[in-house]
């Protein structure tokens, strides 16, 4: 039986009715959005606003759900809100808890636009210093935040941050990847002006799937330029959203995937969801703090999600990932998890840490096989005088 524990790289367990509806998609429609009038391209249309209605619910953004452009993943929304609001000379204010899905964009755009780069510093347990937040963003244009640390799950103080942001005239671009189906949230009530999401975590989607979600008012310049199937014969991209982001054809299939698992999501309701995962992190947690040699980073931060993220004193984390796969089963990842200002935080910047990450379908029995084979692989060995 193979535990897997990796939910926060990717939902590779989903509902079984996610690959139902890609499947039906593609055997029962097939067609393309925005690419016909016939019934078939009709049908896409409306599993798309369908999908979008769900994933406004699961995010608590308000309004019209075509404010959310698809996109292929969190890192896609990301570039098209980083390249669409910063233009030269605009300065971003970002943070030690970013990914690299932001923090490279932002490298790019310091060197190809002149845009000027601040960092945001924190502390493992998810902590920034306001004092600094009000420093750095003084005169800034945009503050990202993101919502979930990925390496750590400890939750930023979103609404806080916002508002001191708002205060200096920036907008707030909020990194959704890890906190989108996994805990409750509203970012847009947060102070949010635009939000980023994958569909392939804690919306349990397929891979290739996300959006950006764009506040009614705020205008974002299109990173791809192309076919809309609307306003063919002007040059520009269309004005109104989602055409103004949607360039090109869609993964429509993935789409009415990610809308089966966003209903998959709101039925077992998000905060059942969090709590499962919370009772079992505090199991995890508990478990692999007990284990000698073993340093477990991740807060134990209720509000979280549900990841527990460790070093070995004499383990290296690839050896005890490989060796857990092998010996038990287990699918954890290691590495510096695309986020290499967390790992100078905590300074395992050399030698990356091992993760563990709970989903909808994790079992006390995942849990347990887990610490299990840590304490097994952790066991000193005896060695015995011939």
């Amino acid at each position: 039986m193979r535990h897997y524990l990796d939910f926060a790289a990717t939902s590779a367990l989903r509902p079984p009715s996610v690959g139902r509806a890609v499947a039906a998609f593609l055997t029962e429609c097939g067609a393309s959005t925005g690419r016909g009038r016939h019934s078939a391209a009709l049908e896409a249309e409306r599993t798309a606003f369908r999908c979008r209605r769900a994933i406004a619910r699961v995010l608590g953004v308000p309004g019209d759900p075509g404010r959310i452009a698809f996109t292929f993943n969190a890192t896609h929304a990301l570039n098209t809100a980083l390249w669409g609001l910063l233009g030269p000379e605009a300065t971003v204010v970002v943070s030690q808890f970013d990914h690299n899905s932001v923090l490279r964009p932002v490298h790019a755009l310091a060197r190809e636009r002149g845009v000027q780069v601040r960092m945001l510093t924190g502390t493992p347990e998810g902590s920034v210093d306001f004092d600094g937040a009000r420093r750095v963003l003084e005169g800034a244009d945009l503050l990202v935040v993101n919502a979930v640390s990925n390496v750590l799950g400890v939750r930023l103080p979103v609404r806080e941050l916002a508002a001191v942001a708002h205060d200096a005239g920036a907008l707030v671009l909020v990194d959704a990847a890890q906190s989108a189906g996994h805990i409750p949230c509203d970012h847009a009530a947060d102070g949010a002006d635009l939000i980023a999401f994958t569909g392939h975590k804690g919306l349990l989607g397929p891979q290739g799937t996300g959006g950006l979600w764009v506040r009614e008012g705020l205008e974002v310049r299109p990173l791809l330029r192309g076919g809309t199937g609307g306003d063919s014969l002007s040059r520009e991209m269309p004005p109104a959203m989602p055409d103004r982001l949607e360039a090109g054809t869609g993964n429509a299939a993935g789409v009415a995937g990610l809308h089966e698992a966003c209903e998959f999501v709101l039925a077992r309701g998000i905060d059942s969801l969090h709590g499962h995962e919370s009772a079992l992190k505090t199991r995890l947690r508990g478990g692999l703090s007990s284990i000698p040699g073993v340093r477990v980073h991740s807060p134990t931060a209720p509000d979280g999600a549900g990841v527990v993220t460790i070093t070995h004193d004499r383990i290296d984390p690839w050896e005890l990932a490989e060796r857990l796969d092998r010996e038990f089963s287990v699918l954890a990842r290691p590495g510096l998890h695309c986020a290499p200002e967390v790992h100078r935080m905590l300074g395992t910047e050399g030698t990356g840490a091992l993760r563990f990450s709970l989903g909808w379908c994790s079992t006390p029995a995942d849990v347990d096989q887990a610490i299990a084979g840590v304490e097994a692989i952790a066991r000193p060995r005896i060695v015995r005088a011939s």
